[in-house]
């Protein structure tokens, strides 16, 4: 199993970017997805999650600026940000809690993907 993260950039404070998070490989199912972010200096930090009936939870930071999304049938999460801040500047990484087979055997964990770079300029 696979996450690929995409859809980081550079961008003024105010503006959007996407992200999107493509799960790939031997899946049976994806329960929670989730982004985190981690700026220079600082811990890992949840940003939004979306469980597999489309449930959501947002970082007190990102409420009313972030969307968090996905589509069941293509594997895929995305993150709409919207009005961003300097200080969301970070590297932006997928995650999902995945069930999947190896071999005869079923099994579940967290898959990362590799991070995307989001920077914010003022």
């Amino acid at each position: 199993v696979q996450l690929q993260a995409s859809g980081g950039g550079s961008v003024q404070a105010g503006g959007s970017l996407r992200l999107s998070c493509v799960a790939s490989g031997s899946l049976l199912s994806i329960n929670a997805m989730r982004w985190y972010r981690q700026a220079p200096g600082k811990q890992r930090e949840l940003v939004a999650s979306i469980s597999s009936s489309s449930s959501t939870v947002y970082a007190d930071s990102v409420k009313g600026r972030f969307t968090i999304s996905r589509d069941n049938a293509k594997n895929t999460m995305t993150l709409q940000m919207n009005s961003l801040k300097p200080e969301d500047t970070a590297i932006y990484y997928c995650n999902a809690d995945v069930e999947s087979l190896r071999g005869w055997v079923t099994t579940r964990r967290d898959y990362w993907g590799q991070g995307t770079l989001v920077t914010v300029s003022s």
